[in-house]
């Protein structure tokens, strides 16, 4: 008879509580995928007697998941707790020193302490698998250590956080201001318990770190990540980004320049015609670039029990079927310390500034621009807001150094009124 795969979970919350439902209702399919049985020995959680609306009476109960994870019986730790200390870091560890095989959907633990447990996973002949953390359902990961393993990845792209890009196309739609949006989500549950993980970058960023890890053979390095949040976006950057052909996107961007790898999560405007530009609500989308495949776009729910629960489950069937493959793509001791560079690819730029109503306001800004070697592409004036003029620019391709530059020297003519906004355009 085939030896089963034998898994400890720990966490029951919508995730753990999916995954216990998959093995359940999916037994016979998961043994005819993997060519062994799949089943589940023993839980943990912080409180035991909840309804989770799955059966957990025929499985033990551990009350420490560290406890958990060192069991005999187990031959997975599947971590879905989250967080990237305390227990979750803890009950890792003791699962890799015990040499079993983790699987996690913990994005804060990997981006932070990734090479470490990485190593200590290899030293224990064990495997850390976490397709789970990164764009719930999208096999984001297994695309870049399997499918496009042959390839010089030359960028990697993406709208990584849901209830962002739901905030975003919500405010567009219905024409409300950041704020009324951001209420609705927090009503409708979409954000995490401290929001500025979500609507600050935070939980994209890490997910970014861990691709560009795996893209481009390096250690993770979440602290030289340039990170900004959705909350300085207006209503009327949507708006008038709109009338210029462009969607506003909280986008990830992971590229080796010749200084080295840079990596930015930051709002940035996209062609409205383009994927991206087109991805609505709550959905995550991230863009590969390889040297021989070109472009690659995956679209999927980045969120939720089911897409979540998936993913795990793709990582166990992985473990079951035998297939083992290093954390980040490679052997840990192989990926070069990234060095960080700034961010300085050429790209076109938007700005939108209100100018005093008073003759040469914007011959000032244009000689300002052209001073500092940057052309304008685009240009817009809108209705008269008194005693403001509301101007919008699209220049050609140039640094942000060069912009911040000239909108230092802008700020001197005395013809502003009000700080000018500025947004990358990236090419998708």
């Amino acid at each position: 008879m085939t030896t089963p795969l034998r898994l400890g979970i720990a966490g029951l919350g919508t995730v753990g509580a999916g995954v216990v439902r998959i093995v359940q209702r999916h037994a016979d399919l998961l043994e005819a995928r993997s060519g062994r049985p799949v089943e589940i020995v023993a839980v943990t959680a912080r409180t035991k007697g909840r309804d989770r609306g799955v059966r957990l009476s025929q499985y033990e109960w551990e009350d420490d998941p560290v406890a958990l994870a060192r069991r005999d019986d187990i031959d997975v730790f599947v971590e879905l707790m989250g967080g990237a200390t305390g227990t979750p870091k803890e009950a890792v560890e003791a699962a890799i020193a015990a040499g079993k095989d983790v699987v996690t959907a913990n994005k804060a633990l990997l981006a932070l302490h990734g090479q470490d447990l990485a190593e200590a996973a290899e030293a224990n002949d064990a495997v850390i698998r976490f397709e789970a953390a990164v764009a719930g359902g999208i096999p984001v990961v297994k695309a870049l250590t399997e499918g496009l393993a042959g390839n010089e990845v030359t960028r990697v792209m993406g709208v990584m956080n849901g209830t962002c890009n739901y905030i975003l196309t919500r405010m567009q739609a219905a024409g409300l201001t950041y704020q009324e949006v951001f209420a609705e989500a927090e009503a409708l549950g979409y954000l995490e318990a401290d929001p500025e993980l979500d609507v600050g970058g935070i939980d994209a960023g890490h997910k970014l770190a861990l691709l560009a890890s795996i893209a481009f053979g390096t250690r993770v390095d979440f602290d030289a990540m340039s990170l900004e949040g959705i909350g300085k976006v207006s209503i009327a950057d949507i708006e008038q980004a709109a009338d210029m052909g462009f969607r506003i996107k909280l986008l990830g961007v992971a590229q080796m320049s010749g200084r080295g790898l840079e990596t930015r999560m930051s709002p940035c405007l996209v062609p409205a015609a383009s994927p991206l530009g087109q991805l609505e609500n709550a959905m995550n989308m991230v863009v590969l670039e390889g040297d021989a495949v070109g472009q690659i776009v995956l679209q999927g729910a980045g969120a939720g029990e089911g897409p979540t629960a998936s993913a795990v489950m793709a990582d166990i069937i992985d473990l079951a079927r035998g297939t083992r493959l290093s954390t980040f793509g490679q052997p840990a001791a192989a990926l070069k310390p990234a060095t960080p560079a700034a961010v300085s690819t050429p790209a076109p730029f938007y700005l939108r500034m209100a100018l005093q109503d008073r003759p040469g306001a914007l011959a000032k800004i244009a000689a300002v621009l052209g001073d500092e070697g940057i052309s304008i592409d685009r240009m817009r004036q809108y209705g008269h807001v008194d005693p403001a003029a509301p101007v919008l620019i699209v220049t050609h391709r140039t640094t942000r150094d060069a912009l911040d530059s000239a909108i230092a020297a802008m700020e001197r003519t005395g013809v502003l009124a009000g700080e000018p906004v500025a947004i990358r355009i990236e090419d998708v």
